[in-house]
């Protein structure tokens, strides 16, 4: 069945005329950007937070456990169960990053290492990445290295039961469930679901 309406066109690229600090925090900037729409000619001052990249790392022992991080989060008031992660440092591999957050926060440690993805956690608003690493084999032989405010409850779990959690609700982090969907993508590509 053909339709007699036009097609629609495409969203347009805004032109970017400028940006400015509104805010300077110990985590984040918040900038007023201006864009002109390049059709309508209309401008406007929108908001961004201009974050640095994160990385979030899916650690898995021999064993099939998944090493989680429960602690209190300060933006929804309560804890939460989550994979390790944290800021990446500007220039910083993501791969080395998570390493060093996986050490850091669990005392764990692990063989191979490699990339599941990269998302933008949210680009109405953030100008950031995350970064998602695998690293299997990991065992705990570190001494944890908290920052100042980090209170960590460090615990693992067979992948199934993870995986129970997340379609339960039993994990809320968006981030940790784009990784711990990718993982999941990346075992049954492996054959292993």
């Amino acid at each position: 069945m053909s339709s007699s309406l036009p097609p629609v066109p495409g969203p347009s690229r805004w032109d970017n005329l400028g940006q400015h600090t509104q805010l300077h925090t110990r985590v984040f900037d918040v900038l007023g950007v201006r864009y002109r729409h390049p059709v309508r000619g209309t401008e406007r001052d929108f908001i961004v937070v201009q974050a640095p990249d994160w990385v979030n790392v899916v650690a898995l022992t021999t064993d099939q456990h998944l090493v989680l991080v429960r602690q209190f989060r300060f933006g929804i008031d309560a804890f939460s169960l989550e994979i390790p992660g944290g800021v990446m440092e500007a220039g910083e591999d993501p791969i080395a990053a998570g390493l060093r957050e996986l050490r850091e926060e669990t005392g764990f440690a692990g063989g191979s290492a490699r990339m599941l993805g990269t998302v933008h956690p949210n680009p109405a608003i953030q100008s950031n990445r995350c970064h998602f690493v695998l690293v299997e084999s990991v065992a705990r032989s570190h001494e944890l290295e908290w920052d100042a405010d980090e209170e960590i409850q460090v615990e693992t779990m067979p992948v199934e039961q993870v995986l129970t959690l997340v379609r339960n609700g039993g994990i809320t982090h968006a981030l940790a469930l784009n990784a711990l969907l990718l993982f999941n993508l990346h075992r049954q590509a492996a054959g292993r679901a």
